[in-house]
């Protein structure tokens, strides 16, 4: 029978909204609403279109897979400037290479530079002055020659000349010349006009700023450097998942084989997205590389407790608690559930459930309203 000859036959709108409910053909149900226990037959439940599966073991007690930003920990990226200004003369290194410690990146022509070892030579000679006009002033005095006032004062030029010549000769270890260098310099008085930088630390070239022949100033950023033997993978849950994600859980790359850790489960929510930050710190052996994106997968903080994995469809939210109507003798019972993980099409949750159990994944409405006694005269 069509819906308008029932409509024409019964000329009743109670019986279309029970008809809409799906409560028409089954006649009185029988519900246990304190128990959450919806009484239905198989027939009944057929006619409702009730479909059930049994819950699906999730892999590993982990979330579904989420895609993971790979990118350099901030702890271990930093900038090489340029220690005077001047000209780049050259570069000794590429983007991408790795280079060790005090290995030469950049070449610079600096007058500053050939202004700074001057001041240091001239700094070095009126300390050497200060310290024989010192001594001769002391053998002086002890000969009762000067009064002790010419004597003090010959202490306190000295005093300012080794000053002078500490500060010369640390602004020359800033321009990146080393205390061998410096030595050199003293010995040899031959003013360089070329300064190599060099790295700081063993490390992989991830940027170059400049290019040869082009004009620097004091400072001013030459090239980024980073240590990649351990990355962050960044990683967007949804906020509704967030709770399962503990720091201290385990990660995993999919295709790759070294595990990670949560180190940030973030206290603030992308308005945008409705995504949660989580941040996992995972060893590199080579195999991944800054910039690029991998499916990850993380583990949820009851390890102990087996998860499973259903259709979106079978959720039944009630507020922010989470249940799956359950097959039982009779009809469903209304089991509560913890709410891991979700996406568009699947939910991953914890609970009193076995794989042996069926659980409803269509005709969830029409066992709501059921429940609820939607369906009552």
């Amino acid at each position: 029978m069509s819906v308008a000859q029932a409509i024409q036959d019964v000329g009743s709108w109670r019986w279309l909204i029970r008809t809409w409910l799906g409560l028409a053909l089954i006649g009185p149900a029988s519900t246990s609403f304190a128990e959450d226990l919806v009484k239905v037959s198989p027939a009944q439940a057929q006619t409702l279109g009730v479909r059930v599966v049994h819950p699906a073991s999730s892999r590993t007690d982990q979330t579904l897979a989420y895609p993971a930003q790979i990118v350099i920990p901030t702890p271990q990226l930093w900038v090489v400037s340029a220690p005077v200004a001047g000209m780049v003369n050259g570069l000794s290194v590429a983007r991408g290479d790795r280079v060790d410690s005090s290995q030469a990146l950049v070449t610079l022509e600096s007058p500053s530079f050939v202004s700074l070892q001057r001041d240091y030579l001239h700094a070095f000679a009126q300390d050497v002055l200060a310290a024989q006009q010192l001594k001769r002033n002391a053998d002086l005095f002890e000969g009762k020659a000067i009064p002790q006032r010419v004597l003090e004062t010959s202490q306190t030029e000295a005093r300012q000349a080794s000053i002078v010549l500490a500060e010369r000769r640390q602004m020359l270890r800033l321009s990146g010349l080393s205390d061998m260098a410096i030595s050199r310099l003293t010995s040899e008085t031959a003013i360089m006009a070329t300064i190599s930088v060099t790295a700081p630390q063993q490390a992989t070239v991830v940027e170059i700023v400049v290019s040869p022949g082009q004009r620097v100033e004091q400072a001013a950023p030459l090239v980024k450097l980073a240590r990649l033997s351990t990355l962050w993978a960044e990683i967007a849950i949804p906020a509704s998942s967030i709770r399962a994600i503990k720091p201290g859980a385990r990660v995993e790359i999919e295709g790759y084989a070294s595990p990670g850790r949560v180190v940030l489960v973030s206290e603030t929510t992308d308005a945008a997205t409705q995504t949660v930050l989580v941040r996992a710190e995972v060893p590199n052996s080579g195999e991944l590389r800054p910039g690029q994106t991998a499916a990850s997968r993380v583990s949820f903080l009851s390890a102990g407790e087996s998860a499973w994995e259903f259709p979106y469809s079978a959720l039944v939210r009630r507020g922010d608690k989470a249940s799956v109507f359950v097959a039982i003798e009779g009809g469903f019972r209304l089991e509560p559930v913890t709410l891991l993980a979700e996406d568009q099409d699947h939910v991953v949750v914890s609970g009193a459930i076995t794989e042996q159990d069926e659980v409803a994944v269509s005709g969830i409405t029409a066992l709501r309203g059921i429940l609820l006694r939607l369906g009552a005269e």
